[in-house]
């Protein structure tokens, strides 16, 4: 089956890894050029007003009879009140962007009047005119300064210009406006280039972050990659035995190699476990069944020497055996206990009735569960404490904190330290030279705690006080 171009975890860790450095780039790059250009056109805008107040101050200084003139490389433009053009530089061709497109010289003209035809409210940009109207003494330039972008041609050579607009008070002349350019191909020049370094750089740059991105995650997924192998392999062969190996990094994949290992183990435990429980089943099942064959049989042939009460002692076996295994593998397969809310005081006087030796002190203490599954408990306990007590057992219930305790106490041999867990292993018998029919299949107080961990609760064994065994059933009350 083909996958998909961007199915693999390093294709996806590639792509986005890419994605977001050139998200990153894009910004950045915006950012740089936006600044770059911000500066220069300030630096231009600097010096077009140096240029404009040095004309302006040269104006101030001239006396009204003098001619006005212009010396200067850069376009410059020195406008009277009505907007009419008294001089500019000598290579002005062209120009646009300020107050006035002329760039020759006009004739006088009386207040009000003006032969350029232009108003002079018309300004050709979107300028600051608020020091237009400003009051100024002779001799006296405007501190305010505004600016604009405009073209010009000075000896056949077009250009972008920014312009600085100054006012200056010249005595005999009224309030005249000075317009002086710095050209902006520097600026243009440098946002280019840098545009073009980016164009070329950016992609480059992606192909570096995709590469190493790829061959980092590759590397990092290398373990993955063995860890998937190795359980492929195992799955194959079906040998539970085996693990996938530990990256020695201590990170996130070295985790995920030590949690499926700890799977593996329980699994193999389980596994094991399970052919255990099927053997031992095998085994208790095979003697009752040929012992009632070989009864059946004798019976068969010698109807005189059939054993009616051995035949039904072996099938009441049979019956009792397969019930626990029966209600083992409903513990085994989670069956849910139920929540029925019963009486264990109650039940317990109900499971030791009949009973000889058996004493019972037994408070109402109410818990919720299946009370069926509770009573078998009670029943294995108190079967397991009549066939090695000596002459007394003592049932106790009563309440300790939010538990319903129940206390079954024998005055036996009790059970030795080091047996007290395994006693609850399935088809364990700590006694094997006690005869079946008497001591069990052990299947037992195995069910009991199955029961009682299901149930939220917990089975231990003790001392007694009278020195046999003390089991000590701990199930949560009721709310």
């Amino acid at each position: 089956m083909r996958r998909p171009l961007f199915g693999s975890v390093r294709s996806r860790a590639t792509l986005a890894a890419t994605l977001v450095v050139a998200v990153a780039l894009v910004a950045a790059g915006t950012a740089v050029l936006l600044s770059l250009r911000s500066n220069l056109v300030g630096q231009a805008g600097t010096e077009a007003e140096h240029t404009a107040r040095a004309v302006a101050t040269d104006i101030a200084l001239k006396r009204p009879d003098e001619p006005l003139s212009v010396d200067n490389d850069e376009p410059v433009q020195i406008l009277d009140e009505q907007g009419n053009l008294l001089a500019a530089s000598e290579d002005l061709e062209r120009i646009s962007g300020t107050g006035s497109e002329a760039v020759r010289p006009q004739p006088r003209t009386s207040p009000g009047t003006a032969d350029s035809g232009e108003d002079p409210g018309d300004d050709a940009d979107d300028a600051d005119d608020d020091s237009a109207g400003e009051a100024l003494e002779p001799g006296e330039i405007s501190e305010h300064t505004s600016f604009t972008n405009g073209t010009a041609t000075l000896d056949g050579e077009s250009d972008d210009y920014r312009f600085a607009e100054v006012h200056v008070e010249v005595e005999g002349r009224g309030q005249l406006t000075v317009y002086a350019g710095a050209p902006l191909s520097a600026e243009q020049s440098a946002v280019r280039t840098a545009l073009t370094v980016m164009l070329i750089g950016f992609p480059l740059l992606l192909g570096v972050v995709a590469g190493v991105t790829w061959l980092v995650t590759r590397r990092a997924l290398r373990p993955v990659e063995g860890i998937r192998t190795e359980m492929a392999a195992i799955t194959a062969s079906e040998d539970l035995a085996r693990r996938v190996p530990v990256p020695d990094t201590h990170d996130e994949v070295a985790r995920l190699a030590l949690t499926t290992n700890e799977t593996l183990a329980a699994l193999q435990a389980s596994v094991e476990r399970q052919r255990r429980f099927v053997a031992d089943a095998s085994h208790e099942l095979r003697s009752p069944i040929a012992s009632l064959r070989t009864q059946l049989e004798v019976g068969t042939a010698h109807p005189e020497l059939l054993d009616l009460d051995g035949a039904v002692q072996d099938t009441v076996r049979l019956q009792d055996l397969a019930s626990d295994l029966l209600l083992l593998a409903r513990l085994d397969a989670g069956e849910r206990p139920g929540d029925t809310r019963f009486d264990l005081g109650a039940l317990a006087r109900e499971q030791a009735e009949g009973r000889t030796g058996v004493t019972v002190d037994a408070g109402a203490v109410t818990v919720a569960g299946s009370r069926a599954q509770v009573g078998r408990v009670l029943t294995n306990l108190l079967d397991n404490a009549g066939r090695h007590a000596r002459s007394a057992v003592t049932v106790t219930v009563e309440r300790q904190g939010e538990w319903a305790v129940v206390a079954v106490a024998d005055d036996g041999d009790g059970v030795a330290e080091a047996d007290r867990e395994r006693i609850f292993e399935r088809f364990v018998r700590l006694d094997e030279a006690r005869s079946r029919d008497d001591g069990g299949a052990g299947l037992g107080l195995a069910i009991a705690r199955d029961v009682a961990v299901r149930h939220g609760g917990t089975l231990t064994v003790g001392r007694a006080p009278a020195g046999g065994a003390l089991f000590e059933l701990r199930l949560p009350q009721a709310r």
